[in-house]
């Protein structure tokens, strides 16, 4: 296998939010699922001596990548469609995922990962949407010129090895309302570099 770099090595659009959902994660969580894992960076962030870190992605060349990075003691991963896998409902403490919920249809991921959170348990989305012009110009502009500035200064850019849906299906306008609709109470924000966030805390029992 190819030797890769060390993830503190590693940036891109998608490993600059990684804060956002660590930081999401409550400190008591101790069952954690990540939704399109990927290679397993932020399973690996995650990580910690008193948790289980559950990573899933249907990318076999990703999830083999992520097993031989993360060691014997390292989070475990599965192969497999979350939509399909049998996760025991109410199971996790905490479920996040960074640019899966385009490639999934966006109604069934959401309710899914609804119904694999336990009680009282928080689920936390950094995704992909499509821009509706003229109305996101403004910020989109800035998105280039932060990423440009970004490249300039020497960063990196991890070209991860998944598959990569491009344009993504819906706008953000479109995962906004659907997240509503399905996660009352959420809370939405838009960002840099293409993406927004999506927080929920599901109601206690």
């Amino acid at each position: 296998m190819t030797q890769l770099p060390p993830d503190t090595d590693r940036w891109n659009t998608n490993i600059h939010y990684h804060d956002v959902l660590v930081e999401a994660v409550a400190p008591h969580a101790g069952r954690i699922l990540d939704v399109g894992c990927g290679e397993g960076m932020l399973c690996r962030r995650l990580r910690r001596d008193d948790r289980a870190i559950v990573g899933i992605d249907t990318h076999a060349e990703s999830i083999a990548l992520a097993r031989a990075q993360s060691g014997a003691d390292g989070p475990h991963y599965v192969c497999a469609d979350v939509l399909t896998h049998p996760f025991e409902p109410a199971s996790f403490d905490a479920i996040v995922s960074v640019a899966t919920l385009h490639h999934l249809d966006p109604d069934a991921a959401l309710t899914t990962m609804a119904r694999l959170l336990k009680p009282g348990g928080t689920l936390a989305i950094v995704g992909l949407a499509r821009p509706r012009w003229p109305h996101d110009l403004p910020v989109e502009a800035l998105a280039v010129l932060a990423f440009t500035y970004h490249r300039l200064a020497g960063h990196h850019h991890w070209e991860h090895p998944s598959p990569i849906v491009w344009p993504p299906p819906h706008t953000y306008a479109e995962i906004r309302d659907t997240a509503r609709a399905l996660l009352p109470g959420v809370r939405y924000r838009r960002h840099l570099y293409w993406r927004y966030s999506l927080r929920w805390r599901k109601p206690a029992a």
